[in-house]
């Protein structure tokens, strides 16, 4: 590169981060001559995109001290590191207080695109009741504080009132996108609304939204919930996509949930040939215990020894406790 300006830095900084490259993004900012708010604000999303929390928020804290104003955070920083407290769990939502206290601090006005920023934090941490306060103190909304609304409601369990918050938003005018209904969906799934499931999957094309294979995948997975799997199967051999594992672990649990186990040996052999030994572990295992609740323990046998000679491995789960949630 004959000339390097400080916007040249930062899209290095941002096109490195951007393909999970952390180490050579802080090497060019760290390398920089003179970094301004911009790269500042680039280098802290990299670190929340990334789930480096830690560097993150180390980052801002540093912002924070600085004694010159122009590299002070400002609502763009904020909103990144929002976007990674949303994620974080239970200690996502200590620093997105601190966040807010900061903005308040500042007397930041909550336009559409700040104040959305927090909706979001607030729901995906559990907080609907503050979700919904920020959202009504914003000064206008669009569809994407609308759906942080949504989505939030339907992974916390509160499948009932994340759709009546979805028809205030059609009340509004207010058009929903393939996001809004994998929202929408999936409170259906938690909620077991098989009737509404069905109706608000007809409304994605009568809404001009083209059903994705996420839409297809809330379908199979409701359907299935309910013990309703020949519709499942059906959805899944009819749906103009090729049913990726997510999918066919998602019928198969069903089939398992249900003790259908005609209805898994159908697919069985199809799913064997789609999944790969080193990220298919939870459907080998799966499969397994099918065959072993059939009486098939043969074919269970043979299964786990296929995955110790292939070294297949279930991948390890994590969780982490969740405090603060609200109640609508």
């Amino acid at each position: 590169m004959p000339y390097r300006n400080t916007v040249t830095w930062n899209v290095m900084i941002t096109a490195h981060s951007r393909h999970g490259d952390i180490t050579t993004a802080r090497l060019f900012f760290d390398n920089m001559p003179l970094p301004d708010l911009a790269s500042c604000s680039a280098m802290i999303a990299a670190y929340m995109d990334n789930s480096l929390w830690d560097q993150g928020l180390a980052l801002f804290r540093q912002m924070i001290s600085f004694t010159d104003d122009c590299l002070k955070p400002d609502q763009f920083t904020l909103c990144s590191i929002l976007a990674g407290c949303g994620r974080m769990g239970s200690a996502g939502l200590v620093f997105g207080k601190s966040i807010h206290g900061f903005a308040i601090k500042n007397e930041w006005e909550l336009n559409v695109e700040f104040g959305t920023c927090f909706v979001d934090m607030y729901a995906k941490c559990g907080m609907l009741n503050t979700a919904c306060l920020i959202f009504n103190m914003m000064k206008g909304n669009n569809v994407v504080a609308w759906t942080a609304l949504i989505c939030g409601a339907a992974q916390h369990g509160y499948g009932e009132e994340a759709l009546r918050i979805f028809e205030k938003m059609r009340e509004a005018g207010v058009k929903p996108n393939e996001l809004t209904f994998t929202g929408i969906l999936t409170a259906c799934v938690q909620a077991g609304l098989v009737d509404e499931g069905r109706r608000y999957f007809r409304m994605l094309q009568e809404c001009g939204v083209r059903p994705r294979i996420q839409h297809y995948g809330c379908i199979v997975d409701l359907f299935g919930k309910a013990g309703l799997l020949g519709e499942a199967y059906e959805v899944i051999n009819t749906m103009p996509f090729e049913p990726n594992v997510v999918i066919w672990g998602s019928f198969l649990s069903s089939c398992k949930l249900h003790r259908q186990f005609e209805i898994a040996e159908k697919v069985i052999y199809k799913v064997m040939r789609m999944v790969r030994p080193e990220d298919g572990g939870g459907l080998y295992s799966l499969i397994s215990d099918l065959y072993v609740l059939s009486g098939k323990w043969s074919e269970a046998e043979r299964l786990r020894n296929l995955m110790l000679n292939q070294y297949v491995r279930k991948r390890r789960g994590s969780s982490f406790i969740r405090g603060g949630v609200g109640v609508m």
